[in-house]
């Protein structure tokens, strides 16, 4: 290592050399070039007889003067050169004040001009060539090596025992896994295994956490690969990483290739934009020949993940290639109550937390939301200096991930805040006056996000279809607030833009998709298709002009009906109403049971008040002696490090100590007399 670093230094010295060299040239060879100046300028020194001699060559004319020096000027045109030589040149020869040079100019410096750029080319053109020869840059050439990262099995793979919330999913893969084990019971009935499986899912539902989970179970080394990482600018490149790719894979087989988002590659081909030949469709091309290439029995199992299946190219789901689709869907409160024991196993947990209400308090949470819901809620525990994660922070944590953190320090004025408690009140008086809908869990006027305030309702089950009238009851609590503000306050708002926008969506759902409509009937006016580019340039209307003018005539009636409802609802629970609204403007957030106390009456607002400045001493008194046993156990947790410190000093001293005796009595015993 030392003489590489020793030669490096000498070539840089010697590059250094080369460059002072080239540049002193170059300084030499420009006291002798020729100045380029204006047209304009080089005609009035010809007309003041600044030039011996002058050369014309095209547009291009060359003075040189007494001193021998040359100035060099570019016409715009051969129009000015002949008036040029007609008004000065001409008279100028005749009256013989100026020769006419006939030979075009020449450079008495032309080698010296090229010399340093030249030494300067071959010097750079060898440090690289060195540089290269030494391996300091040797993928500068590789770019059709694949970018897969390889994966063997180990101890601590990831297998099915940690995969929570998946269990139809696992049983799909162990036939998988099963034929990278077993290949023989296969093979002896003539079955083929799947050359590849596709995971298609929503974004972090655990699609390549059950692919690893997959090889970690096989125990079989895993290859890993995003679809952009195949693209490039080049042109080849994609392709020739495809079949890196594959040729590493046999080398490693058996084993199990995992290719997340899939679409970035394997968008379907033909209409929309861009060339029909691209490097994408050439990437994908040779994905296809390589998928369906390979012998079934080499145990090359493909697994890829994608949430749009919809733009991949028919000719990769075909059977052979693509031939078994795994939906990994959202999990339900089974699965989730499982993820939460799985992501709080190594935490610690306060009394009053349990998975069963965590999983009832997460509809349509995620597996990657419920990951960072229970890391939030660990850093505001560690934010409080707290030893175990107590509900609280979970609740916290719940609200900060579905709407953003809290704005507690943004000015609101008194009127701002009425009009938001009013606004918020509304919607929760409308979702617990109409029968079937899911009962409030949290109301806040304060600042969250983009939001001035929430209401935030949770159903008691988990629900996978959606019935028209729990849609009707939604359009009536996203109405509610602009309701609440018509009643009660002088003024609306612009408030409720998002709230009209979402129930506005509703109704269109209802009457286009749905066939909820009695005057059009059971008939669908849309399509689920999203639109893709590279297949569609917009959207389809499948109905005439006047299907459209009926279509919007029902959304507006639908929503008018909402409206007229919504008000009677509230006017006949206005004295609930108005109790909800004092109280979030005494202490700015209610829980579902104080909400559903101030609605029966069987507490006043200030009841509630007092209840919660109890419940924040409380709170606060148990964040302090938390905070005191934190202290107290790092403080134990640094003196034990300490005493291991010095134990550890102690040891190294007493045997230093001894090694010195032994050098000792071995020098004495060599120093004695051997008479």
């Amino acid at each position: 290592m030392r003489n590489v670093k020793r030669s490096i230094g000498t070539y840089l010295v010697i590059f250094a050399v080369v460059l002072s060299l080239s540049m002193m040239l170059r300084s030499m060879a420009g006291g002798s070039e020729v100045k380029e100046i204006k047209f304009s300028e080089f005609a009035t020194h010809l007309e003041k007889g600044s030039y011996e001699s002058v050369n014309i060559t095209d547009r291009r004319l060359t003075g040189t003067k007494k001193d021998g020096s040359k100035e060099v000027a570019y016409s715009p045109s051969l129009v000015e050169i002949s008036y040029l030589e007609e008004r000065v040149i001409n008279p100028m020869l005749e009256s013989g004040k100026l020769e006419l040079d006939s030979d075009p100019p020449k450079s008495e410096y032309t080698l010296l001009n090229i010399l340093p750029t030249l030494l300067m080319v071959m010097a750079m053109g060898f440090l690289f060539y060195f540089m290269m020869s030494q391996g300091g840059n040797k993928q500068a050439f590789q770019f059709g090596k694949n970018r897969a990262r390889l994966y063997k099995s180990d101890a601590k793979s990831i297998t099915f025992k940690d995969v929570a919330g998946l269990e139809e999913e696992k049983v799909e893969l162990s036939e998988i896994v099963d034929f990278l084990k077993n290949p023989a019971k296969y093979t002896k009935l003539g079955a083929r295994i799947p050359k590849g499986v596709l995971l298609v899912g929503q974004p972090g539902t655990g699609k390549t956490y059950i692919s690893r989970a997959c090889a970690g179970e096989a125990g079989v080394p895993f290859f890993t690969i995003s679809g952009s990482d195949f693209v490039e600018m080049f042109v080849g490149v994609g392709a020739s990483r495809v079949r890196d790719l594959f040729n590493e894979a046999k080398k490693n087989a058996p084993c199990i290739v995992f290719i997340d988002e899939i679409d970035a590659v394997g968008r379907r081909r033909g209409a929309g934009l861009g060339g029909g030949n691209d490097e994408r469709e050439q990437t994908l091309n040779q994905l296809l020949v390589e998928m369906d290439g390979f012998d079934g029995n080499l145990g090359i199992i493909i697994l890829a993940a994608t949430n749009r299946p919809d733009v991949l190219d028919p000719a990769l789901l075909r059977p052979g290639r693509f031939d078994r689709q795994v939906v990994i869907g959202m999990p339900d409160i089974k699965a989730r109550e499982e993820i939460f024991r799985l992501y709080t196993a190594n935490k610690p947990l306060g009394d009053d937390v349990s998975p069963e209400i965590l999983a009832k308090r997460t509809p349509g949470f995620s597996p990657a939301d419920i990951e960072n819901l229970i890391n939030e809620a660990a850093l505001l525990t560690a934010r409080r200096n707290g030893t175990k994660i107590r509900m609280d922070e979970i609740e916290e944590a719940t609200t900060k991930v579905m709407a953003g953190p809290q704005k507690k320090s943004r000015v609101i004025s008194d009127a701002e805040k009425r009009l938001t408690a009013y606004h918020e009140a509304g919607h929760a008086i409308v979702m617990r006056a109409t029968p079937g809908s899911d009962p409030v869990h949290q109301i806040t006027i304060i600042p969250r996000g983009m939001a001035g305030g929430f209401t935030m309702w949770l159903p008691e089950e988990d629900r996978f279809f959606e019935t028209k009238g729990h849609m009707i009851n939604n359009i009536k609590h996203l109405l509610g607030g602009r309701v609440a503000e018509e009643l009660k306050l002088d003024d609306i708002s612009t408030g409720a833009s998002n709230d009209l926008e979402r129930a506005t969506d509703i109704a269109r759902q209802m009457i286009t998709k749905y066939g909820f409509s009695e005057k059009l009937g059971p008939v669908s006016f849309s399509t689920s298709d999203e639109v893709f580019l590279g297949r569609d340039f917009s959207t389809r209307q499948n109905y005439s002009e006047e299907v459209a003018s009926e279509v919007d005539h029902e959304i507006r009636a639908l929503l008018e009906k909402c409206y007229a409802e919504t008000r009677e609802l509230l006017k006949e629970n206005d004295e609930a109403f108005e109790r909800v609204a004092q109280a979030l403007l005494l202490v700015e957030t209610l829980d579902g049971d104080q909400f559903e106390r101030l609605f029966t009456g069987e507490i006043t607002p200030e009841g509630v008040k007092a209840e919660i400045d109890s419940e924040l001493k409380e709170i606060e008194s148990r964040n302090k002696q938390e905070a005191e046993e934190s202290r107290r156990i790092a403080m134990q947790e640094q003196e034990e490090q300490r005493k291991k410190m010095r134990e550890e000093l102690e040891r190294l001293k007493a045997a230093a100590d001894r090694a010195d005796e032994r050098d000792v009595v071995s020098f004495d015993v060599d120093d004695k007399d051997p008479k």
